[in-house]
């Protein structure tokens, strides 16, 4: 994945588990990676440190390194004029 794709505010699915998952809390906690299944999509709420991203799923939010992530590509509404 080219960390270019992603920014803060998009929409990214999980392309892969990590070994673990680190919570964004001021003191984050290892969780098991399965909590978050493979397609599990989230928004990118912020940059971090060491080459992670804020990441808010249904589940929680989770640091993650950028090679778990895929940008969801959406489809704009077509306006045609009727």
């Amino acid at each position: 994945m080219n960390e270019q794709q992603i920014s803060v505010g998009i929409k990214v699915s999980l392309i892969s588990k990590p070994p673990y998952l680190k919570t964004s809390d001021p003191m984050p906690m290892l969780r098991p990676s399965d909590i978050l299944d493979v397609g599990d999509e989230g928004i990118v709420m912020d940059r971090r440190p060491g080459g992670y991203w804020g990441v808010k799923f249904s589940q929680g939010t989770f640091l993650m390194e950028s090679q778990y992530l895929g940008v969801v590509e959406t489809q704009e509404p077509s306006h045609k004029d009727v």
